[in-house]
């Protein structure tokens, strides 16, 4: 039984998953995220308890990655495909909105936003590439798709409880959203070397730039709130250069 916890926690991430995917169809992208967030939560933990019991398997490794697809891949193209319902129209739609036939009478435009639905695509290949790439074992090549969801994210967090016409103005631009959903969907599937947050030991020397970016995480979040997040992202990648370029 206790090796089937791992399994139980990825099977938690897969609800929460689910439940975010139907609150983001339903226009609901705030419950939406808070439930993606518990998701990614799940994520963190079943491999460490995988490790601790020793309990490594490899239907364990498809699990995972199956959990991703929906919590880190279906739901972020959901809630992007909202968000540029929301830049088009100006209110989110259902699905069945978007393919009345009405709507495809009156105009194409009506279908843009499952542009949104390209983060599916693009997360769903590079968990299928983390797979079978033996060059991931201690660290990432592209950026892994929570971290890439939580991006997505904080674009409706910032807008409900960050406010600010600014924000909106840039938030809500079409052509913004555009660029996001094909910047995300080039930085998950890019030959760029990520470092992980794994601890292997907890000394300084060895995990100096793992210890440096979790402090300037929290120093970040406490000043920016959710909009920190796209800065945290890009500190991610510019400190992960860097540590390549040190070896």
């Amino acid at each position: 039984m206790l090796k089937q916890i791992p399994n139980i926690i990825t099977s938690l991430n897969i609800l929460c998953g689910c439940v975010a995917i139907l609150f983001a169809t339903s226009g609901d992208l705030i419950t939406a995220s808070f439930f993606v967030f518990l998701g990614i939560f799940f994520d963190f933990f079943d491999g460490l308890a995988a490790r601790l019991l020793k309990a490594q398997s490899e239907v364990g490794l498809q699990l995972d990655s199956l959990a991703d697809v929906i919590t880190s891949g279906v739901a972020p193209g959901i809630i992007m495909y909202q968000m540029l319902n929301l830049s088009y129209f100006g209110h989110m739609q259902t699905l069945t909105e978007t393919f009345s036939l009405d709507g495809w009478n009156v105009s194409f435009k009506n279908y843009l936003p499952l542009i949104g639905l390209l983060i599916v695509i693009a997360s769903a290949y590079r968990l299928a590439k983390f797979n079978v790439d033996t060059r991931q074992t201690s660290g990432f090549i592209g950026l892994p798709t929570p971290a890439n969801t939580l991006l997505i994210l904080s674009l409706p967090l910032i807008l409900q409880f960050q406010y600010s016409e600014f924000a909106e103005s840039i938030i809500l631009n079409k052509w913004f959203l555009i660029g996001m959903t094909l910047l995300s969907c080039i930085l998950l599937n890019a030959e760029i070397s990520l470092f992980a947050l794994k601890f292997k030991t907890w000394d300084f020397k060895s995990n100096a730039v793992r210890y440096v970016f979790l402090i300037l995480c929290v120093v970040l979040l406490v000043l920016l709130k959710f909009l920190a997040i796209p800065f945290i992202i890009l500190l991610y990648i510019l400190l992960s250069f860097f540590k390549h370029k040190e070896h």
